[in-house]
């Protein structure tokens, strides 16, 4: 790894200590390479092989899951989401919203709705929303949202919430066959951009924005985590240094 790279790696004690008693990113965990960020976030969070059907006490709500790089990452209705490594932000959350399964469009709607207002503020860009689940510079895909959310009993249901935005691509960096419709908010600014400060940026408004509108009982949570040996091997596992 040439000393760039490591200069742009995400260092999750440090994304932790600027978020400060919030319930999205409580927890961080990077990994280097991952198939999809929302797997592997299951499998972190889950002792019976990423069942969701897993006691409640096992997840942890707010957990967040970052890859430098997935191997296959997904998207809507199947489709693969290109993640050039350290060229972007690849992460999912696990969540327990206050909602019915079939309100999960509403968690969808809220990330992308987050994710251009920070795009707004920090750059001064004008994101479009193309629904059901991206976000668009200048006609082209610079983010996308992938929720998958499962029923659970006697507890609210689960949901993983799977973020791609695209930061500090080229032209080149995408293939060929997307090189039309996808941009990078780099391209977009003529300069790269600090990948922490703007995680931190994103998780912040996540976490604010989350806890207006679909959380109860945050205190509760935040006052009383659940720690299981099983669970602290399996985070072990995940962090890298």
């Amino acid at each position: 790894m040439s000393p760039a790279e490591k200069a742009d790696r995400l260092i999750p004690d440090q994304l932790k200590a600027e978020l400060p008693s919030a319930l999205i990113g409580g927890e961080i965990i990077v990994v280097e390479e991952t198939v999809s960020t929302n797997d592997a976030i299951l499998q972190v969070a889950s002792p019976q092989r990423a069942a969701l059907s897993s006691p409640p006490s096992l997840v942890n709500e707010g957990l967040v899951l970052f890859a430098e790089h997935q191997t296959a990452g997904r998207g809507q209705r199947g489709n693969r989401w290109e993640s050039t490594a350290r060229k972007g932000l690849w992460f999912s959350i696990l969540l327990r919203p206050h909602i019915q399964l079939r309100d999960s469009g509403r968690l969808t709607i809220w990330v992308i709705e987050t994710i251009s207002d920070v795009v707004r503020t920090e750059f001064g860009l004008e994101p479009m929303i193309k629904l059901p689940n991206d976000v668009q510079l200048c006609g082209r895909k610079v983010a996308g949202v992938l929720v998958e959310m499962r029923a659970q009993e006697n507890a609210p249901h689960l949901a993983v919430v799977g973020i791609g935005i695209n930061v500090n691509q080229s032209r080149d960096d995408f293939p060929m066959e997307l090189q039309d419709r996808a941009i990078s908010l780099a391209m977009e600014l003529g300069r790269q951009v600090d990948r922490q400060k703007f995680a931190v940026a994103i998780l912040r408004t996540l976490d604010l924005t989350y806890r207006e509108k679909f959380s109860s009982g945050v205190a509760a949570v935040k006052s009383s985590p659940v720690a299981t040996t099983t669970r602290d091997k399996r985070m072990a596992k995940f962090r890298k240094a």
